[in-house]
Protein backbone atom coordinates (compact mmCIF):
# COMPACT_ATOMS: atom_id res chain seq x y z
CA UNK A 1 0.00 0.00 0.00
CA UNK A 2 1.10 3.10 -1.01
CA UNK A 3 -0.07 6.66 0.50
CA UNK A 4 2.24 10.18 0.76
CA UNK A 5 2.42 13.20 -0.52
CA UNK A 6 4.24 13.46 -3.61
CA UNK A 7 7.50 15.05 -3.90
CA UNK A 8 7.86 18.42 -7.01
CA UNK A 9 8.07 16.91 -10.19
CA UNK A 10 9.62 18.62 -13.35
CA UNK A 11 7.40 20.79 -15.79
CA UNK A 12 6.14 17.80 -17.98
CA UNK A 13 4.52 15.93 -14.96
CA UNK A 14 1.52 17.09 -12.62
CA UNK A 15 2.12 17.80 -9.27
CA UNK A 16 0.57 14.99 -7.25
CA UNK A 17 -0.60 16.18 -3.79
CA UNK A 18 -1.53 12.84 -2.47
CA UNK A 19 -1.91 9.04 -3.92
CA UNK A 20 -2.99 5.75 -2.55
CA UNK A 21 -2.36 2.71 -4.49
CA UNK A 22 -3.64 -1.00 -3.68
CA UNK A 23 -4.16 -4.31 -5.74
CA UNK A 24 -6.99 -6.17 -4.71
CA UNK A 25 -7.68 -9.76 -5.23
CA UNK A 26 -10.05 -9.64 -8.60
CA UNK A 27 -13.35 -10.75 -6.24
CA UNK A 28 -16.55 -9.31 -4.73
CA UNK A 29 -15.04 -8.90 -1.67
CA UNK A 30 -12.05 -7.54 -2.77
CA UNK A 31 -14.00 -4.69 -4.50
CA UNK A 32 -15.43 -3.79 -1.36
CA UNK A 33 -12.19 -3.62 0.58
CA UNK A 34 -11.16 -1.33 -1.97
CA UNK A 35 -14.04 1.03 -1.80
CA UNK A 36 -13.68 0.49 2.04
CA UNK A 37 -10.18 1.84 1.88
CA UNK A 38 -10.58 4.54 -0.65
CA UNK A 39 -13.58 5.93 1.80
CA UNK A 40 -10.88 5.70 4.59
CA UNK A 41 -8.26 7.63 2.66
CA UNK A 42 -10.55 10.38 1.40
CA UNK A 43 -11.81 10.87 5.13
CA UNK A 44 -7.93 10.85 6.54
CA UNK A 45 -7.32 13.53 3.53
CA UNK A 46 -9.84 16.07 4.76
CA UNK A 47 -12.33 14.62 2.91
CA UNK A 48 -15.28 13.32 5.65
CA UNK A 49 -17.65 10.53 5.28
CA UNK A 50 -21.19 11.93 3.88
CA UNK A 51 -19.41 15.02 2.33
CA UNK A 52 -21.17 14.84 -1.25
CA UNK A 53 -17.59 14.55 -2.85
CA UNK A 54 -16.68 11.57 -0.56
CA UNK A 55 -19.74 9.78 -1.38
CA UNK A 56 -19.41 10.33 -4.74
CA UNK A 57 -16.36 8.87 -5.35
CA UNK A 58 -17.33 6.07 -2.71
CA UNK A 59 -19.64 5.58 -5.35
CA UNK A 60 -17.63 5.59 -8.41
CA UNK A 61 -15.05 3.39 -6.81
CA UNK A 62 -17.47 0.65 -5.90
CA UNK A 63 -18.97 0.41 -9.46
CA UNK A 64 -15.13 0.65 -11.35
CA UNK A 65 -14.35 -2.06 -8.79
CA UNK A 66 -17.34 -4.21 -9.82
CA UNK A 67 -16.67 -4.16 -13.59
CA UNK A 68 -13.26 -5.06 -13.08
CA UNK A 69 -14.30 -8.06 -10.97
CA UNK A 70 -17.32 -8.57 -13.19
CA UNK A 71 -16.19 -7.82 -16.49
CA UNK A 72 -12.03 -7.66 -15.94
CA UNK A 73 -11.44 -10.28 -14.07
CA UNK A 74 -8.85 -12.83 -15.67
CA UNK A 75 -8.16 -16.00 -13.11
CA UNK A 76 -5.17 -15.51 -11.01
CA UNK A 77 -5.31 -11.57 -11.90
CA UNK A 78 -5.64 -8.70 -9.41
CA UNK A 79 -6.88 -5.65 -10.11
CA UNK A 80 -5.01 -2.20 -9.26
CA UNK A 81 -6.83 1.09 -7.58
CA UNK A 82 -4.89 4.48 -7.55
CA UNK A 83 -6.98 7.12 -5.81
CA UNK A 84 -4.76 10.59 -6.61
CA UNK A 85 -5.37 14.43 -5.44
CA UNK A 86 -4.00 16.93 -7.88
CA UNK A 87 -4.69 20.50 -7.41
CA UNK A 88 -8.10 19.77 -6.14
CA UNK A 89 -9.08 17.13 -8.73
CA UNK A 90 -9.78 13.79 -7.00
CA UNK A 91 -8.69 11.13 -9.74
CA UNK A 92 -9.47 6.98 -9.03
CA UNK A 93 -8.25 4.65 -11.45
CA UNK A 94 -9.08 1.06 -11.67
CA UNK A 95 -7.27 -1.41 -13.31
CA UNK A 96 -7.54 -4.73 -14.90
CA UNK A 97 -5.59 -7.46 -17.06
CA UNK A 98 -8.25 -7.87 -19.39
CA UNK A 99 -7.94 -6.11 -22.66
CA UNK A 100 -11.19 -7.26 -24.56
CA UNK A 101 -13.68 -5.96 -22.33
CA UNK A 102 -13.89 -2.45 -22.55
CA UNK A 103 -16.71 -0.22 -22.07
CA UNK A 104 -18.12 0.50 -25.46
CA UNK A 105 -18.68 4.13 -25.50
CA UNK A 106 -17.21 6.71 -22.67
CA UNK A 107 -19.32 9.96 -24.25
CA UNK A 108 -22.84 7.93 -23.29
CA UNK A 109 -22.72 4.95 -21.80
CA UNK A 110 -26.18 2.74 -22.85
CA UNK A 111 -28.89 2.28 -20.93
CA UNK A 112 -30.40 -1.59 -19.75
CA UNK A 113 -33.30 -3.03 -21.11
CA UNK A 114 -35.98 -2.66 -18.34
CA UNK A 115 -36.17 -4.68 -15.81
CA UNK A 116 -32.63 -5.77 -16.36
CA UNK A 117 -30.36 -6.00 -12.58
CA UNK A 118 -27.00 -5.08 -14.33
CA UNK A 119 -25.63 -2.37 -16.97
CA UNK A 120 -26.00 0.84 -14.58
CA UNK A 121 -23.06 1.56 -13.74
CA UNK A 122 -21.17 3.32 -16.05
CA UNK A 123 -24.28 5.27 -16.12
CA UNK A 124 -24.06 6.02 -12.57
CA UNK A 125 -20.07 7.24 -13.61
CA UNK A 126 -21.36 9.32 -16.18
CA UNK A 127 -23.71 11.28 -13.79
CA UNK A 128 -21.65 11.70 -10.84
CA UNK A 129 -18.11 12.48 -12.25
CA UNK A 130 -16.84 15.36 -13.83
CA UNK A 131 -15.17 13.47 -16.31
CA UNK A 132 -14.01 9.90 -16.87
CA UNK A 133 -12.51 7.58 -19.45
CA UNK A 134 -10.90 4.13 -20.37
CA UNK A 135 -6.87 4.32 -21.23
CA UNK A 136 -4.99 1.01 -22.05
CA UNK A 137 -2.78 -0.36 -19.41
CA UNK A 138 1.03 0.72 -20.52
CA UNK A 139 3.18 -2.39 -20.22
CA UNK A 140 1.04 -5.24 -20.05
CA UNK A 141 -2.16 -6.25 -20.89
CA UNK A 142 -5.56 -4.42 -19.52
CA UNK A 143 -7.31 -1.73 -19.40
CA UNK A 144 -7.56 0.95 -16.76
CA UNK A 145 -10.97 2.73 -16.42
CA UNK A 146 -10.92 6.26 -14.43
CA UNK A 147 -13.14 8.81 -13.13
CA UNK A 148 -12.42 12.63 -11.82
CA UNK A 149 -14.27 14.64 -9.40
Amino acid sequence: MTSSPTASHNNAAPHTDREFVMRFTSTPRGARLARLLVGERLDAWGIPYRSPAHEALSLITGELCANAVQHGHVPGRDFRVRLTVTAGVLRIEVTDTRTERRPADTRRPTTPPPGSETGRGLLLVEHLATRWGVTPRFGAPGKTVWAEL
